[in-house]
């Protein structure tokens, strides 16, 4: 039997949608004044910068970077974690936390110093590449804990042992039996990921880099209307990273994938 929610439920829900919704209708009703009433001339001229093309594909661009390089750091080290080193899983789950713990003031002010012309080629000094590592340290702790809830559902011990047992070798065991079973929690990870790079503004800043998010701020010091329209835009591009995880998250489960071997 489904219980119904209280009316206190109600109430309270009724105010964090409240609390929630009503800065972000103002924000949308400013951006569409304009001199002889409401238009959407501060979208047109946002949409139309080319410097709003250019450095979005460039935050676009670091964020596919940030996640294929989580992903392949991330799937390996949690699957052995799992398979072979258990009594470690607590140790990761600590160092998970330190990005939250540790600003990325601090981080990147590391990374300028560690990657400096005696250390690193000047291309990747000079490049918003540099970024990267950064921002891998920054989503470890989303990548990690999608991926070790994906883990914790499916039995890699079995998987494992039942695909050795046929044949098959560890990368062909992790890429076609491991991968397909954590797929919605990689994925997770990954919609994760676009949203914390898409809007990540400390380590560009500090680091001299133009992103997506050093063009928000600078709108929002130069212009005010436009600078409400790009808040919108940007909260949209977020809200479609959250819907693709709530898409991921209602797909219906997977059995355990096929074991082939070589």
């Amino acid at each position: 039997m489904t219980r119904r929610m209280p009316r206190s439920g109600w109430v309270w829900l009724g105010i964090g949608a409240a609390y929630f919704f009503i800065p972000l209708a103002a924000t949308l009703e400013f951006s569409l004044k304009e001199a002889s009433g409401y238009g959407f001339s501060s979208y047109r001229q946002i949409l139309e910068d080319p410097e709003f093309r250019d450095l979005l594909w460039v935050s676009f661009k670091l964020s596919v970077e940030t996640i294929v390089l989580s992903v392949l750091i991330m799937v390996p080290g949690v699957y052995c974690v799992h398979l072979s080193y258990p009594r470690v899983r607590p140790v990761v789950e600590f160092l998970s936390v330190l990005p939250f713990v540790v600003p990325p003031i601090i981080l990147v002010i590391g990374l300028l110093d560690f990657y400096n012309v005696d250390r690193a080629p000047r291309w990747f000094i000079e490049n918003p590449w540099f970024l990267v590592p950064g921002y891998v340290v920054l989503s470890f702790p989303f990548m990690f804990r999608a991926l070790d809830v994906s883990f914790r559902s499916i039995d890699v011990h079995t998987l494992t042992e039942a695909s050795h047992s046929l044949g098959a070798g560890w990368t062909t065991t992790l890429l076609r039996v491991i991968l397909p079973n954590i797929a919605a929690g990689a994925l997770a990870g990954a919609f994760l990921t676009f949203a914390l790079v898409m809007g990540e503004f400390t380590m560009a800043h500090i680091a001299l880099f133009n992103t997506f998010p050093t063009y928000i701020n600078y709108i929002g010091q130069t212009q005010a209307n436009p600078a409400a329209a790009l808040t919108i835009i940007s909260f949209g591009l977020t809200w479609l990273a959250l819907l693709g995880i709530l898409l991921v998250g209602r797909r219906p489960g997977r059995g355990v994938a096929p074991v082939a071997g070589r």
